[in-house]
């Protein structure tokens, strides 16, 4: 097996995120990016005859995997569409308001990132592509083929907060006007050219990269979108259990829960009393993230961060 291959693997949090889940053998449970399902495999393990898993993802390498390794076991449902329509799929089941847990672990995954032909990787030469749906939508290129300068420099420092966001845009522009970008390997000399000042441990594109990666396939709108559905369809005392692996995923996540922990408070002025109006999660201890030697297995589960929250009654 490759290094490629073990990362494959490898799952993120898994002891930490099976705790969370409190998994009982006969729940309902939801994993929203199956990604190749080794969160969905180690669950699986965890239910029993009467116990039900609905995997979600957009990739069709994802959905190819779960009939590969999950085509035999009838407790796993596999449906490939973006989990902001979350909430529509579990009604289509019957399960709004029953399930046990819902797992989001988000981002890129390790194949999408070892396959080239995935334009991912600023490591790896492939066309620039990025989706995480190859099927629907723009890729990388024909996207950068079209921006505005500005437009790019404002994904650049908004989706990668990139310090050098304006005179990346303003190379990527004028190198296109040579040729189009239409290749990872391209682009990330292009960027890395741009960029004077390097961030040690860190490859000079990798801000770019994730900001690219994100509008491309609408990650944060994603996240948003799904959040307050995943909250509708769990049943009290189902677990919500959120994998991030930049500040901004996690922001997301984080005033979120906080939110929906704290309720909204009643104005001053108003003669009421009582707890805040609204509360619908109760938050579950303090945020976990990797220890040393699954870092050491696993370099890419390094900024990975698990949040955790409840449904109340």
């Amino acid at each position: 097996m490759t290094d490629a291959e073990k990362r494959s693997h490898q799952p993120v949090l898994l002891t930490e995120t099976l705790a969370a889940l409190a998994i009982t053998p006969d729940g309902r449970y939801v994993d929203g990016a199956f990604g190749r399902g080794g969160h969905a495999g180690a669950i699986l393990e965890r239910l029993g005859p009467a116990g039900c898993l609905l995997a979600m993802d957009r990739d069709p390498a994802a959905e190819e995997c779960a009939r590969v390794r999950f085509g035999g076991d009838r407790r796993l449902t596999f449906v490939r569409r973006p989990f902001s329509q979350l909430a529509q799929v579990v009604a289509e089941r019957g399960w709004t308001g029953r399930v046990n847990g819902i797992l989001f672990d988000l981002g890129v995954s390790s194949p999408q990132l070892d396959d080239p032909g995935r334009g991912f990787s600023f490591t790896r030469d492939g066309p620039l592509d990025m989706r995480m749906d190859p099927t629907t939508g723009c890729s990388a290129a024909e996207w950068l083929a079209q921006v505005t300068e500005v437009e790019l420099a404002r994904v650049l420092a908004q989706f990668g907060e990139e310090r050098f966001h304006r005179r990346i845009a303003r190379e990527i522009v004028a190198a296109r006007q040579q040729a189009p970008v239409l290749t990872t390997r391209r682009l990330a000399g292009i960027v890395a050219a741009a960029v004077t000042t390097r961030e040690p441990g860190k490859h000079p594109a990798t801000r770019a990269f994730q900001a690219i990666r994100i509008v491309v396939n609408d990650e944060l709108g994603e996240i948003a979108a799904v959040l307050p559905q995943a909250v509708q369809i769990l049943a009290p005392g189902g677990r919500l259990a959120v994998i991030s692996f930049h500040s901004l995923e996690d922001r997301l996540v984080k005033q979120f829960m906080r939110e929906q922990a704290h309720g909204r408070e009643w104005p001053l002025d108003l003669p009421v009393v009582g707890a805040p109006e609204g509360r619908t999660l109760r938050l579950i201890g303090r945020p976990a993230r990797p220890d040393r030697a699954e870092v050491a297995a696993n370099p890419r589960a390094r900024s990975a961060l698990l949040r955790v929250a409840e449904r109340l009654a």
